[in-house]
C-alpha cells in the first residue's frame, strides 16, 4: 500500500523524474500562434525557461514541485540539483525572455488559465524559498500574470466547468494560494467575488464524471474553491446544498476511482490525474466537515484514489512528464487557512 503522506524517499523520487523532463526539449507540444514565417521557432527559443516537459504549464508546475520539495525537504539527495538548475533557470535575460513572449500579437489566451495559475503558483511557492533570490528574479514574469487575471476575470460572463485545463475553479483555486502567500487582497477579493458570482447558486450537484480524458473533477475542485474562497460558516451552507448526500457517498460516481484503459495515450492517462487531484481536492475538503459523517466518506475514498494512482506516476512519458505534480499536491501538507476573505 503507497504511503499516505510525502516523505524524503518520495520527494527524491518525484524530483528525479521532474529534473528528467523539466529541461528536455522533445518531444513538445507548443501552445504556438504564427503571426509570420518568422515564428516557427524551437521551444528553447521561444520559451528561456518553461520549454521543457512536452508543454509550457507542464514545465511550469515541474518548476513548482521542485521548488516545494526542495523547500519542505531541504536534506534530500535531489536539492543541490534543483539549486543549479534554478540558478540557471532563473536568470534575469530568460525571465525577459519569458515575458516578451506574452507581448507577441494574439497572445492574450496563451495558457489561459491553467499556465497562468501554475505560473502563480510557482511563484507563491519561490515566495517562500528563504533565500528569496529566485522570487526576486522571477517577479516580472509574476506581475505579469497578476495583469493578466485582473484583466481577464471581469470579462468571463460565465465560469468553464471542464475537467481540463480550462476549469475555471481550479484556476481560482492556485491564483487564491498565491494571492494569500503575495498578500495580495485586491486579487483575493476578486476571486472570492468570481466564485460567488460564477457559483454560489449551484445545488444539487450531479456528477455526470468522468469523462474520456478528466483529468480535474468538476464538482470536487468546485467545491475546493469555494472552501478557500469562502468564510466558513458561509461555505458550510453552500457545501451541504451542493453535495446534500455526501454523508452516504453519493454521487456513487464521484467516489469511485476511475478506471484507465490505456496509459500510453496522452488523454486517457489523464485519469490517473484525475484520481490524484481527486484524492486531493478530498483530502483537502476534510478540514471543513471534521467529526461529522461527511469525513469518514471523504477520507476513505481518498485514500481509495490514491491506491489507484500512485503506482502509475512513472512509466509512459505521457504520464510521467505531469502526474508527479498532482501527486504531491494529493500527498503534500496541508498549509494555508481556509476562511476566505471577509
Amino acid at each position: 500500500m503507497p504511503a499516505n503522506r510525502l516523505t524524503i524517499a518520495l520527494a527524491d523520487r518525484y524530483a528525479a523524474i521532474a529534473l528528467g523532463h523539466a529541461a528536455r526539449e522533445y518531444p513538445n507540444k507548443l501552445d504556438h500562434v504564427l503571426n509570420g514565417p518568422d515564428d516557427a521557432q524551437a521551444p528553447r527559443d521561444l520559451h528561456p525557461i518553461f520549454y521543457g516537459s512536452f508543454d509550457w504549464h507542464s514545465c511550469v508546475h515541474s518548476y513548482w514541485l521542485l521548488a516545494r520539495l526542495r523547500r519542505l525537504f531541504p536534506d534530500m539527495v535531489k536539492a543541490a540539483e534543483i539549486t543549479k538548475l534554478f540558478d540557471d533557470a532563473f536568470v534575469p535575460e530568460k525571465v525577459a525572455g519569458e515575458l516578451a513572449y506574452l507581448s507577441r500579437p494574439l497572445g492574450a489566451g496563451f495558457e489561459r488559465p491553467y499556465g497562468w495559475a501554475w505560473l502563480l503558483m510557482l511563484a507563491a511557492e519561490l515566495r517562500r524559498d528563504d533565500e528569496r533570490r529566485w522570487s526576486s528574479t522571477l517577479k516580472p514574469l509574476e506581475e505579469a500574470f497578476v495583469a493578466r487575471f485582473t484583466a481577464f476575470l471581469p470579462k468571463l460572463s460565465y465560469p468553464i466547468r471542464a475537467g481540463t485545463h480550462n476549469n475555471t475553479a481550479f484556476a481560482l483555486i492556485l491564483a487564491a494560494e498565491y494571492a494569500r502567500t503575495a498578500g495580495n487582497s485586491d486579487l483575493l477579493h476578486m476571486l472570492a467575488g468570481g466564485a460567488r458570482a460564477w457559483f454560489g447558486q449551484d445545488r444539487g450537484a450531479v456528477a455526470w464524471e468522468p469523462s474520456g480524458d478528466d483529468f480535474l473533477s468538476p464538482t470536487l475542485v468546485e467545491s475546493e474553491c469555494m472552501r478557500r474562497l469562502l468564510p466558513p460558516a458561509e461555505f458550510a451552507g453552500w457545501f451541504a446544498a451542493f453535495l446534500p448526500d455526501l454523508a452516504r457517498g453519493e454521487p456513487k460516481s464521484l467516489f469511485e476511482p476511475a478506471i484507465v484503459s490505456d496509459r500510453n495515450d496522452g488523454k486517457t492517462v489523464h485519469l490517473d490525474g484525475l484520481n490524484l487531484s481527486r484524492a486531493w481536492c478530498m483530502r483537502e475538503l476534510t478540514q471543513a466537515v471534521a467529526g461529522d459523517p461527511r469525513e469518514k466518506v471523504l477520507r476513505e475514498a481518498a485514500e481509495r484514489h490514491l491506491l489507484a494512482a500512485l503506482p502509475y506516476v512513472a512509466g509512459d512519458y505521457m504520464g510521467e512528464h505531469w502526474l508527479a505534480t498532482y501527486a504531491v499536491l494529493a500527498l503534500g501538507p496541508i498549509e494555508l487557512p481556509a476562511a476566505g476573505p471577509r
